[in-house]
């Protein structure tokens, strides 16, 4: 991880194309029944900073969307994939979304939000949103790819962005793509407000 002294305005592509890729390797809880969401979301309980990101089948007719399928939230060692598709999104976990007491930091938070929104009304609270909190860091590159170069130099890989989040199963591919995503905004939101105190 790197100090503010080391952020760059812009990274590039080459620039990025050097350091080694890493993907989470903690533990993940894959959710696709009620009945393992109730064995396992009171993990979260206490849970003071998530990383959090929603992934959705994509849609290559114009007009036509679908619905949020996974949710990701993570912790720095445990990562938790909500498969949505096939569980709904339960009140508890609507709960969670509106509490200001919890912080879940991602990128691009608005479509993520009205997506979960569409599905169950609920109003969000506790949300970071780093592309605008790294405007403080003087970092102008924000998408999620660049901004974990910038900060916790390393490579992660989008591949798996646009496959398909309603397949019965998920690979191990997009289980691994999903933690990933989820981990690096708990961990960049980590440094960047160790770096605020130390400052």
């Amino acid at each position: 991880m790197r100090n503010n002294n080391s952020f760059k305005k812009k990274i590039t592509k080459e620039e990025i194309s050097i350091l080694p890729r890493k993907s989470f390797d903690g533990e993940i809880i894959y959710v696709d029944s009620i009945e393992a969401f109730d064995k396992f979301f009171p993990e979260l309980n206490g849970t003071a900073i998530l990383g959090f990101d929603t992934e959705t089948k994509p849609a290559f007719k114009k007009g036509q969307s679908n619905d949020v399928a996974l949710l990701q939230l993570s912790t720095a060692d445990k990562a938790f994939l909500f498969r949505l598709n096939l569980i709904g999104l339960p009140t508890v976990l609507t709960n969670l979304l509106s509490n200001p007491n919890i912080i879940k930091a991602g990128v691009a938070l608005r479509d993520d939000i009205l997506g979960l929104q569409k599905l169950r009304n609920f109003e969000p609270a506790g949300f970071v949103d780093l592309q605008d909190y790294v405007k403080e860091f003087s970092i102008e590159d924000n998408g999620l790819k660049k901004l974990v170069a910038n900060i916790l130099g390393f490579q992660i890989s989008k591949r798996q962005q646009t496959s398909n989040w309603e397949h019965e199963v998920l690979t191990e591919a997009q289980i691994e793509y999903a933690a990933t995503d989820a981990w690096v905004c708990q961990l960049i939101y980590t440094h960047l407000k160790e770096i605020e105190k130390a400052n």
